[in-house]
């Protein structure tokens, strides 16, 4: 991990102190451009295998499934694309760079699932009135294959799908790419044994149903840190609480924590204490600390004099 900060000074005209310090982690982890490429390059190379055995097996099922997985490369494509965004250097007008590309490729990829699951569950309702004719061996075949390049391609996001929700939102797709593939299997092995074509949208239905509930607090959070929220693995209560308990310090107000991109946030606070209680390394350490504890690595700490005019910014923020 690097790391590089500008040193606290103060404006004696203002009788404010400032710091701000940012990290840039570099923990190991798979390489995400390889996991995208293999990713795509699996799933294409499955839409081409789905639709031909489609038109031969005669299943509209199968050709659905395939164009519904080209909606997943494109989901992919999108999250690739964010993470290369992600890494652009800023500018004099975007500030931040393009980092929150993440978070926009995190809420599509939310809302490509759900519709995803309008068009299968329209479909399997359509399905029910008037059941089709399948090869049901055939389909399970296929899906069987659907299972292991989903599944598979699904485990080279595992690992980073926790604190990064534009990972997260390429996990989901494909997980439950995986999960109606594997319906699909079992519902085409019945067909076979039974010839009761009506349990191949009924699987459908329930697939849908387990992919929504998952998808959902993806759609949340991506929402949530659009709005500026709170990451879920962060307490504002407990930094407030930390900073609040430090040495000298009487008041914390206007404090804001945010998410930069899908894996980095910020934090911006106003600390009122005794200017000459201030240590020269107090606002260094501090940060370094609030990285350590909360995982937070953009802070800016503005120290504030006890005056007799309170700082604007403190009212309404006790």
């Amino acid at each position: 991990m690097s790391a590089h900060t500008h040193e606290a000074h103060s404006h004696a005209g203002h009788g404010h102190g400032y710091a701000h310090r940012h990290a840039h982690r570099h923990a190991p982890r798979l390489d995400l451009g390889r996991a995208f490429a293999v990713g795509i390059a699996l799933n294409v190379t499955y839409i081409l295998a789905e639709a031909i055995a489609g038109f031969v097996a005669g299943s509209t099922a199968l050709l659905a499934d395939a164009t519904h997985n080209l909606g997943d490369v494109l989901g992919l494509v999108m999250a690739w694309g964010a993470t290369v965004l992600a890494r652009r250097k800023r500018t004099t007008r975007r500030t931040y760079g393009l980092k929150r590309t993440t978070l926009l490729a995190a809420l599509a990829n939310a809302m490509l699932v759900l519709i995803a699951v309008g068009g299968v569950t329209w479909e399997a309702i359509r399905r029910l009135h008037t059941p089709a004719e399948i090869d049901g061996g055939m389909v399970a075949v296929i899906a069987a294959v659907g299972v292991l390049v989903n599944g598979g391609a699904a485990l080279l996001f595992a690992r980073g799908r926790e604190r990064d929700v534009n990972l997260r939102g390429a996990f989901v797709h494909l997980l439950a790419d995986a999960a109606v593939s594997a319906g699909v299997v079992v519902s085409g092995v019945l067909v076979l044994q039974t010839g009761w074509a009506w349990l191949d949208p009924a699987a459908s239905l329930v697939i849908s149903g387990v992919i929504l509930v998952s998808a959902i607090p993806l759609l949340r959070d991506a929402l949530n840190l659009l709005l500026d929220a709170v990451p879920e693995h962060i307490d504002p209560d407990a930094v407030e609480a930390y900073l609040a308990s430090l040495p000298n310090v009487q008041s914390v107000h206007d404090l804001h924590i945010w998410s930069m991109s899908s894996t980095e946030t910020a934090l911006t606070a106003h600390v009122v204490m005794p200017w000459a209680t201030c240590p020269p390394r107090f606002l260094r350490d501090l940060e370094e600390v609030i990285e350590r504890r909360f995982g937070i690595a953009h802070t800016t700490i503005q120290i504030e004099p006890i005056v007799s005019d309170a700082c604007r910014q403190a009212a309404g923020h006790p």
